[in-house]
């Protein structure tokens, strides 16, 4: 059966960091156009919720992105690779409105922008043997989503992976392709990441209305843990 796994290395670099991780089983996650209303005003609300992580005028001195723009220095990163949830807040500075994609990625998204944390999510179906995130070697295959060539993790990056190669690159920056969630995903593991107490407090409390959203909506029920230096692997997905 299928697992996440944290390495040490990562532990090394992050001792207070926490992985929250949220399995579920069964759901349809094909789009229903009815939902559309839904979905689009709980990415709205969420848009709004996020307006108090963004105070300062300039942008990369708001707390959020501070915080995970020093954690990106602590590893080889691929140039330009921001964390996920500044990629999102990026959106939110600019006026931008997000538009729904799918139940599971909107679901997520709005969590995502709502606290403030990084959050990811990936088919359980699809995975080759234990979900990793460590130290990439080097050279572990990875396509982007929109890529028809690989784009290599590089030595000393922190990343997801399993047998087959990446599934993240730079902790959540960019998803493969292999793995990604799509209307056909029926089977997933979510993830939410923090890299201190402060973060990892928000990080509880999103996992947790995460669960709530999508039980609501997929009625399935869904598996909560929380993967720290003590707690380094979860148990079966």
């Amino acid at each position: 059966m299928t697992k996440v796994v944290v390495d040490n290395k990562f532990w090394e670099l992050f001792p207070e960091a926490q992985i929250s991780t949220l399995t579920i089983h069964g759901i349809d996650n094909h789009v229903d156009e009815k939902d559309d209303p839904y979905f689009a005003k709980l990415l709205s609300d969420a848009t709004e919720e996020s307006k108090q992580f963004i105070t300062d005028e300039t942008f990369r001195k708001n707390e959020v992105i501070d915080e995970w723009r020093q954690a990106f220095r602590e590893f080889k990163t691929k140039k330009g690779a921001r964390c996920s949830i500044e990629a999102l807040l990026k959106r939110v500075s600019q006026g931008h409105e997000f538009s729904p994609i799918n139940p599971l990625v909107d679901i997520y998204n709005s969590i995502s922008l709502k606290y403030g944390v990084p959050c990811g999510g990936e088919n359980l179906n699809a995975f080759d043997g234990d979900m990793h995130l460590g130290e990439a070697s080097g050279g572990e295959s990875f396509k982007p989503l929109g890529a028809t060539e690989d784009s290599p993790a590089l030595p000393g990056e922190i990343i997801y992976y399993d047998n087959s190669g990446a599934i993240c690159r730079c902790l959540n920056w960019r998803e493969a392709q292999r793995t990604m969630l799509t209307e056909d995903t029926t089977d997933s593991v979510l993830v939410i990441e923090a890299i201190n107490q402060k973060q990892a407090q928000r990080a509880q409390e999103a996992i947790v209305e995460l669960k709530e959203l999508i039980e609501k909506y997929f009625k399935v029920d869904g598996k909560i843990e929380h993967l720290t230096k003590d707690h380094v692997e979860t148990i079966n997905l």
